[in-house]
């Protein structure tokens, strides 16, 4: 084995890691073929049925947008940006700053932004996908990472505009129980959505890292005040025993959900300051407990390579000064790309990430072996280096 690989990765996959195009020309390549000035990609664009049939995730464009900074490609980057602020102005019900899960893709104008469906043969009706129309607290903390990004990149006020909108609306996600933090959203159609009574440790460090965010930017006290509630509920979900965070709360918001999953061990390292040395640990239990075929899975409650996730932990080791170990992983990402150069959401038929789908309980949430945005864009920021909660290639001081 060539030193300084990652166990399960071979010399082959760090050829083609040498030898694969970028995919920051992928990500560019796709805003390229859109037209119109703002636009939001396809989250699984080679999938033509089915509520993921044409779907731009809210999370997996604001990703895309802030990998396009770090690619030097601010122009594009402003064009998923542009759309964003276009869906806070024209949902077809909503006025009150927030954003949806997820729109249909491609060019977005001034009329109502439309949502994806389909007829349902056997109740003769239209449906949505309850996800999708729904406001996840983390998906809107991620819209506010893009809109700073693009707002520190440029300095155009729309973006800040935009990005406190948006964080004026999440902050009613705002939970006393336990250790307090943000509850998980908002779930269904207008006008009486579901509020989502659980918390994930994934969506606070999202929005300990925005609202920290809009500290630094504005000199407001107040987003700081919030970001300081986020991270010490992040702080309430580490085990010390398992050497991890908890994935979150059940539905009383204080009991703790014990799943390990990935990016709740990856993200506050990644995000929050000091946490890399308060929480190295969780490396070793990443390493002990998920990996999978050279990579990472999901979580400890299903297999399979999750090529997002270990993009992620590409991420970090990168900023870790790791750089032969973030390599390897660099390797088995591009060991699954799409014949497009495009990556798969799954470098395996599906992986499993241990939750069940909001829309239909008795059924698990998988990622399946399709190109996905959200794959791309880390796969992009592992490649650049580039730390999207930081705006820069550095772990928070």
């Amino acid at each position: 084995m060539v030193a300084g690989l990652v166990p399960g990765v071979t010399t082959a996959q760090v050829h083609a890691a040498a030898v694969a195009p970028p995919s920051c020309s992928y990500l560019v390549r796709s805003m390229a073929a859109q037209p119109g000035t703002a636009v939001l990609l396809a989250s699984y664009p080679s999938e033509r049925r089915g509520p993921l049939s044409k779907a731009a995730f809210t999370y997996d464009n604001a990703v895309a947008a802030i990998a396009l900074v770090g690619c030097g490609q601010l122009a594009q980057a402003r064009r998923i940006g542009a759309a964003l602020l276009l869906a806070l102005d024209h949902d077809r019900y909503w006025h009150d700053g927030r954003l949806r899960n997820g729109y249909v893709a491609g060019a977005i104008g001034a009329a109502p932004l439309a949502l994806v469906g389909w007829w349902d043969e056997k109740s003769k009706r239209w449906l949505e996908d309850g996800y999708q129309a729904g406001s996840d607290s983390g998906n809107m903390a991620w819209a506010i990472l893009a809109l700073l990004t693009l707002y520190s990149n440029g300095g155009d006020q729309h973006f800040l505009d935009g990005a406190l909108r948006l964080a004026h609306w999440v902050e009613g996600t705002l939970d006393a129980r336990g250790a307090g933090g943000f509850v998980g959203g908002y779930f269904g159609n207008e006008p009486a959505p579901q509020r989502q009574r659980w918390k994930s440790t994934e969506h606070n460090v999202d929005l300990a890292a925005a609202f920290g965010r809009l500290g630094n930017i504005t000199g407001d006290a107040h987003w700081q005040q919030r970001a300081m509630v986020a991270t010490n509920f992040v702080d309430a979900m580490w085990n010390a025993g398992c050497g991890c965070f908890a994935v979150g709360t059940g539905e009383d918001g204080e009991t703790a959900n014990p799943l390990l999953a990935l990016d709740a061990q990856v993200w506050p390292l990644l995000a929050l300051p000091g946490m890399v040395q308060k929480h190295a640990a969780v490396l070793p239990t990443i390493d002990s407990r998920l990996r999978f075929d050279g990579g990472y899975t999901y979580s400890a409650g299903g297999g399979g390579l999750w090529i997002e996730g270990t993009a992620q932990v590409a991420v970090l080791l990168e900023l870790m000064q790791r750089q032969s170990q973030a390599r390897a992983l660099r390797a088995v990402i591009n060991a699954q790309r799409t014949p497009g150069g495009g990556y798969y959401a799954s470098g395996t038929p599906t992986t499993t990430t241990g939750f069940m789908l909001a829309t239909d309980p008795a059924s698990p949430r998988v990622y399946f072996h399709l190109e996905h945005l959200g794959a791309a864009g880390w796969a992009a920021l592992a490649e650049q280096g580039y730390n999207p909660f930081t705006v820069g290639r550095s772990l928070p001081p």
